[in-house]
């Protein structure tokens, strides 16, 4: 999506009021695809009449001929209408075909807006909009813009975060918008205008995507009786029947960074090449660096197969709490071969 508006484009367009006619929404980042289209209600139609000027139709439901005779009609005592188009994939190639003679003079004072959760941009539709200048592409959020997301989401809710603080909560939340948006919420509710480090450790702890970030933390320092101790935890807490596998899925994916971290420093690199190379802040960079130290070659390579073969065992119906905590003593021994 290379030539596509970014969502932050969209966002300066629309306070300048530099508005198209009509976007094309699309793309993973399903959260910050939805907070967009809060921000467009918001600026664009005053909440007093937004029951008149905000309307929200579903492919598959209604026709375009419909969808349009909305689209031409005059905004009641606001200056802006705002029609949203969800699940913009179900309707046909002839019904989106149909769409296309409105842009040839369309409502100056109606925005359209597009949703899809697919996209063919070698249909015609689909390309016009692009040709345009009105698709936005909806990425996931990268391991490099995640810190200043959330400082500046922390921001826009009233309330400073740390840079320390905002790296320590990505790299436990990952890239999943709607975990990091739900935990800076609980956080400016409980500690105010200011947000530390401290904090955001003491808060998150006991969420249950950190109990997994703690226990391969444990695991990549070596650690066996705090190890067991979290390991215990999380099956006390995932009640999933998935959750095992998942857990060793998470484990391998940390192996995997230390073995590329390892290789990389043994190669001359430095944290910039590792921040690149595993898509993460320069915290958890550090944070990988440091555990690496603590492992040899041979050891991770070890690793790999004990993953792969307590994976075999849980999927052929073994009880997973003792292959996992096998599993894990193993892991954090010393020197074994």
């Amino acid at each position: 999506m290379p030539d596509d508006l970014s969502p932050e484009d969209v966002l300066k367009a629309l306070e300048n009021r530099r508005l198209a006619p009509a976007y094309l929404f699309y793309g993973p980042g399903e959260f910050r695809l939805e907070k967009i289209l809060d921000r467009f209600k918001a600026f664009l139609i005053p909440e007093g009449v937004r029951d008149f000027n905000l309307e929200i139709f579903y492919g598959g439901e209604i026709g375009p001929e419909e969808i349009l005779q909305h689209a031409r009609s005059f905004p009641f005592m606001a200056d802006h209408r705002l029609i949203i188009i969800r699940r913009t994939e179900a309707f046909s190639p002839e019904d989106l075909g149909k769409f296309l003679p409105y842009f040839e003079k369309p409502a100056a004072s109606t925005c359209l807006i597009f949703v899809t959760s697919r996209t063919d941009f070698k249909k015609l539709f689909y390309k016009f909009l692009r040709s345009s200048g009105w698709a936005v592409g909806f990425n996931e959020l990268k391991a490099q813009q995640l810190v200043s997301w959330v400082i500046k989401t922390a921001s826009e809710m009233g309330f400073r975060i740390e840079p320390s603080a905002a790296a320590y909560l990505t790299e436990i939340m990952g890239n999943r918008g709607g975990d990091l948006y739900s935990e800076l919420e609980k956080l400016s509710l409980r500690f105010g205008r200011e947000v530390r480090l401290e904090q955001v450790k003491e808060s998150v702890k006991h969420s249950r995507i950190y109990t997994v970030f703690e226990l391969t933390d444990r695991v990549s320092s070596r650690d066996r009786k705090a190890s067991l101790v979290v390991l215990n935890r999380f099956l006390e807490e995932d009640d999933k029947r998935d959750g095992p596998l998942r857990l060793i899925g998470m484990l391998n994916r940390q192996v995997r960074m230390l073995w590329q971290a390892k290789f990389l420093v043994e190669k001359g690199g430095e944290v910039m090449d590792v921040m690149k190379k595993l898509s993460t802040s320069r915290f958890g960079a550090m944070e990988v660096l440091k555990h690496a130290k603590l492992w040899k070659t041979h050891e991770l390579a070890h690793a790999f197969e004990l993953l792969y073969e307590a994976d075999g065992r849980i999927k052929s119906g073994s009880r997973p709490k003792p292959i996992l905590e096998n599993l894990v003593l193993t892991l954090c021994a010393q020197d074994y071969e």
